[in-house]
């Protein structure tokens, strides 16, 4: 029988301190961005200038691990230099690949710096082995994140049919709109969640508290009403609960946070390259303690796959840093499809 592959840890890096918790805590590779809007995750006093990533490459590749860069939201007309001075950057920092969505962006990368490893970021939604075969073949990708939609067997469906690298998440928060591809929040706040950073701006958010409720708004549209005692996520309007055929629920999805702990032996059966952590926007405890229980786990599942079990104390505390202390399996346990 042959032996199995174990996934590689990839985590978030939203300040230099969260990169080198990861590090610190067992991850196999972090990833990062620039402090700019060339970043899926440009929040204000978060990510990276230049000295913090040179300080933080040097980190990390001190211990042996590898660095990965974000250059993850779409050129806007008349800038498309600033999006390939971020390549350029990224080249002359010597990071170990970038994250790109863009295929024109992809184009100039490839082009210019044919060395240079690319992953496909999960902004570019590629949810078929047709078009990560596509990107390789045009842009010689090397690696693809896989959007958040697909269940177990459709990715190992993509695995059989593509020789290109497969990563997927495995906890963090959960988007269920084709990555890259949503316009709830553009609707809700007149700005683009792929080219201001964020899923829902914190300045447009507001919870109101009321006796014996708490509303919480997006845009000054109603998300959803809490009552005392009862565990608030933050409001996104893809985990909202709304009226639909005179019953009130989260007819999209609920506010809980990815947690695929318990799949990992058939995730890493399938043949996936490496499990992620989202969170870029979430501070170094979360980062420390996301990326100790998940190396934990791997490393329990290296010892063998049919003696693999998910410790409780694992699971109470990824709950811990679970949004609104909810988890789910997501769209790899739908029992609907």
């Amino acid at each position: 029988m042959p032996t199995l592959k174990i996934p590689e840890l990839v985590c978030p890096a939203g300040s230099l301190p969260a990169l080198k918790a990861a590090v610190d805590n067992g991850a196999d590779s972090v990833y990062f961005g620039y402090r700019n809007d060339t970043n899926a995750r440009n929040f204000a006093g978060l990510n990276f200038d230049r000295k913090a990533m040179v300080e933080g490459i040097g980190y990390a590749r001190a211990r042996d691990r590898h660095v990965l860069l974000a250059i993850n939201t779409f050129p806007q007309p008349g800038r498309e230099a600033d999006w390939h001075d971020a390549v350029d950057g990224a080249v002359d920092l010597g990071v170990d690949a970038v994250i790109l969505a863009d295929v024109g962006l992809l184009d100039y990368a490839s082009r210019r710096y044919p060395e240079l490893r690319l992953h496909l970021s999960v902004q570019g939604s590629a949810t078929s082995y047709e078009a990560i075969n596509f990107a390789r073949r045009e842009f010689g990708i090397r690696r693809v994140v896989l959007p958040r939609i697909l269940t177990l067997a459709q990715t190992e469906q993509v695995i059989r049919n593509t020789p290109v690298e497969i990563e997927v998440f495995c906890f963090g928060s959960l988007c269920v709109m084709t990555e890259g591809r949503c316009w709830l929040s553009s609707y809700a706040t007149g700005e683009s969640p792929n080219t201001v950073g964020a899923c829902s701006p914190a300045k447009f958010v507001k919870w109101e508290k009321k006796p014996g409720q708490m509303d919480t708004r997006l845009g000054g549209i109603l998300i959803d009403r809490y009552g005392d005692g009862e565990a608030a996520g933050y409001p996104t309007l893809c985990k909202g609960r709304f009226e639909v055929n005179g019953a009130t629920y989260y007819a999209l999805e609920e506010p809980a946070s990815l947690n695929a702990l318990e799949l990992l032996p058939e995730i890493a059966r399938v043949g996936v390259t490496a499990i992620k952590v989202e969170g870029r926007q979430r501070g170094p405890a979360y980062v420390a303690q996301v990326t100790r229980v998940l190396r934990a786990a791997l490393d329990a599942l290296e010892q063998g796959p049919e003696r693999f079990t998910v410790k409780p104390a694992w699971q109470a505390e990824l709950r811990k840093v679970s949004e609104g202390a909810q988890v789910t399996l997501g769209a790899y346990n739908r029992p609907w499809r």
